[in-house]
């Protein structure tokens, strides 16, 4: 494999784990609306001092978005890796 199929191979593989971490994130997002405007007894449910809504939003956000990062680049870096070894044989 030459270096510009190889470039191509990351770079696909990568872009498959960006629009999976993504849809998650971006679930995450626009489930909150509809579970506020569905079932709003649940997001006013307390947890800690905070409506669960608000725990998600203002306390649990960026931990979920330092988790989804963190497992981004284990996850990539882990590609990169598999395909190094792949191309080493």
């Amino acid at each position: 494999m030459n270096d510009k199929e190889l470039l191509r191979s990351v770079m696909r593989r990568q872009a498959g784990l960006s629009l999976r971490v993504a849809a998650v994130f971006l679930g995450i997002i626009f489930i909150l609306p509809l579970v506020n405007l569905y079932a709003p007894e649940l997001a006013a449910t307390n947890v800690g001092g905070f409506s669960l809504t608000w725990l998600i939003l203002a306390v649990l956000f960026y931990p979920i978005t330092w988790g989804l990062s963190a497992y981004f680049i284990k996850r990539s870096n882990a590609l990169e890796d598999a395909i190094v070894q792949e191309n080493a044989k």
